[in-house]
């Protein structure tokens, strides 16, 4: 820990720290998700797939350097390479071999809901338990905006499903 004059108690800033390292490792880990899903998408809703993917990838990419600053303000180290995620991210491995938009809707929108409840979860532990309502304030808005995201890619994969199924009736019809 570095020295800091921040009147939080040391041993609630590491474990502060501990915490917010893990949510950095989580959201870096989210952010190549939806840069894999963007980079990757198929099909005939791809524009909308490919803006949309790309959009999550930004807004979650601005939620890790929330993250990182306010666990550096508290005197944490920030590890925040991309092995340093890959090694301690607690969100499932994302399908790489994954192509098609609904494909890509169901493992990203699986992805958004853990890191959310993950932040939530965060938020109840830093305020009450740790006594940081600053970095709870943070967690909630994280958790706020994630929502939104997974509402965003569920809005998609809702419709996905209803348009696939008059074309497989057509199919089996036809």
């Amino acid at each position: 820990m570095h020295n800091t004059l921040n009147d939080i108690a040391l041993t609630n800033r590491r474990k502060l720290c501990d915490m917010l390292q893990q949510s950095v490792a989580d959201c870096s880990d989210l952010a190549s998700q939806a840069r894999q899903a963007h980079w990757n998408v198929k099909g005939p809703n791809f524009i909308a797939l490919h803006e949309l993917f790309d959009s999550v990838y930004n807004i979650v990419g601005a939620q890790i350097d929330i993250l990182a600053e306010r666990m550096v303000q508290l005197g944490g180290q920030v590890q925040g390479t991309v092995r340093a995620a890959a090694k301690s991210s607690s969100l499932k491995e994302y399908p790489l071999e994954a192509s098609s938009g609904e494909e890509h809707l169901k493992a990203l929108s699986a992805a958004l809901a853990a890191f959310g409840k993950s932040c939530r979860a965060n938020i109840d532990k830093a305020g009450e338990e740790l006594r940081d309502m600053d970095t709870a304030d943070i967690y909630t808005e994280i958790s706020r905006e994630i929502d939104k995201q997974l509402w965003f890619v569920e809005a998609h994969m809702e419709g996905a499903t209803a348009e696939a199924r008059p074309t497989a009736r057509r199919a089996a019809a036809g």
